[in-house]
């Protein structure tokens, strides 16, 4: 298993508190052993979010050597052509360290906001898929390369033309699925909106979905996004976190509870290991508070637990 930190973008610690410290946050992930920095994507919300990938952006330099991971974009709502234009300046600045992950989001509001038609989706969402593969990939109509030909001296990869691995987002439906494995070159899960036991099964289907398009499940990257995450033995503690979160993800808690990285290092590593054995081999996590703090007893009480 691999870990990445979640950037803070939702301002759980008050005005400003918390996305004032991308910087220190990053570069605290990079020390502590994380293999990425990870950023996703909402225009509108019930309270405010940072955009992802000017978030990447600004910790290119504190995340030193780590991966940079959109988990997920939202191309039907940015419009794929800017957002591949954006995404291939980032991959361009961290020298190739971009995954860029794809979805078509679940919120009416952020493509109320942009005025694209939420029941369109689907078919917009294939279609934006191929116009940033396009984009991003050398030689390929109908733009040619041409966002990474603008700058060659800085060109991350000479000797692979497919551009930034795109990862393509699901919560397991078998259409998902499919997609994930006609498009993509791994596949994201979202943390509250699954379990092991959904994640082993939605594998099997992964694996022939593959299988038809001439592929194999060995070395495609299965990660776990937006894995809430709070490592706590008080009790109380623990409640006040599940159902500020519950609040905010429109969820019960007691559905919540089991799903998300929040109480002992006990219940955590216990989580992160039946998703292991799933076959899940990248997990994202968020901390809800405390975000440094978080990030480092995790990495430091959680994962001996996970690999004891």
């Amino acid at each position: 298993m691999r870990y990445g930190a979640h950037l803070p973008l939702i301002d759980f610690a008050g005005p400003g508190r918390g996305q004032r410290v991308l910087a220190s946050y990053a570069a605290t992930a990079r020390q502590l052993g994380y293999a990425a920095v990870t950023a996703n994507d909402h225009l509108v919300f019930q309270r405010p979010w940072l955009d992802g990938i000017v978030a990447l952006a600004a910790v290119v330099e504190a995340s030193g050597d780590l991966e940079l991971a959109t988990t997920v974009s939202l191309p039907v709502v940015r419009g794929p052509v800017a957002l591949a234009k954006a995404a291939a300046a980032l991959d361009v600045i961290s020298g190739g360290r971009l995954v860029l992950g794809l979805g078509p989001g679940s919120s009416a509001g952020d493509y109320e906001a942009a005025g694209v038609p939420f029941d369109e989706r689907w078919p917009r969402f294939e279609e934006s898929i191929r116009v940033v593969r396009a984009c991003l990939t050398d030689g390929a109509p109908p733009f040619g390369g041409v966002f990474y030909a603008s700058v060659p001296a800085l060109r991350p990869r000479p000797s692979q033309v497919g551009g930034p691995p795109i990862w393509i987002a699901s919560w397991g439906s078998d259409a998902g699925l499919t997609r994930v494995a006609r498009l993509g070159d791994g596949w994201v899960a979202s943390a509250y909106n699954t379990t092991p036991a959904r994640i082993l099964d939605a594998r099997v289907k992964l694996a022939a979905a593959l299988a038809q398009a001439g592929r194999s499940l060995d070395g495609f990257p299965c990660a776990l996004a937006t894995m809430w995450t709070y490592v706590t033995d008080d009790t109380r503690v623990r409640d006040a976190r599940l159902a500020e979160l519950a609040a905010m993800v429109k969820r019960p808690v007691e559905r919540l509870s089991g799903m998300v990285l929040v109480g002992s290092a006990e219940h955590c590593a216990d989580l992160v290991r039946r998703y292991t054995e799933a076959g899940i081999d990248r997990m994202f996590i968020w901390p809800v508070a405390d975000a440094e703090v978080q990030l480092e007893r995790f990495m430091q009480e959680v994962v001996p637990w996970v690999e004891s």
